[in-house]
């Protein structure tokens, strides 16, 4: 099979996702239990959505836990740690709402501004490690 870009540029590629994951693991302040794909999926997924969401949408955001149950759990301990906030939803009373708390909003947003440098940084780098091809 031939590949579009080099070895050199794929370890570029991996260069970029370690620094997103040392500064995914930063929003955290070294706290290890979050950096999981699972409160990645939860997390990114509501910031995403930019506003409230109905805590039964939250758990599908999770897509590597199969159990609502189990995923009800990670929405509760990100409740319980503060990086969600939990509330009435007013169209619907028999549904709840999440968002990001306020705390978490502006951890997030520093996360994909750092995310966006190392995205800008790695794509400069794959160009000069290689030829690469045009992008439409």
């Amino acid at each position: 099979m031939t590949h579009t870009y080099n070895t050199d540029q794929h370890r570029e590629y991996l260069v970029m996702i370690d620094s997103v994951g040392a500064h995914w693991l930063g929003v955290f302040e070294g706290d290890t239990d979050f950096y999981s794909a699972v409160y990645w999926d939860l997390l990114t997924h509501t910031w995403k959505a930019g506003g409230p969401v109905r805590k039964t949408d939250a758990l599908n955001f999770m897509t590597g836990v199969k159990s609502a149950q189990t995923a009800g759990k990670y929405i509760d301990t990100a409740l319980e740690k503060g990086l969600l906030v939990e509330t009435d939803n007013p169209e619907d009373g028999r549904s709840r709402l999440i968002t990001l708390s306020g705390d978490m909003q502006a951890k997030l947003d520093t996360f994909f501004d750092l995310c966006v440098d190392e995205l800008r940084r790695a794509g400069k780098r794959v160009d000069e490690l290689g030829p690469s091809p045009a992008l439409d």
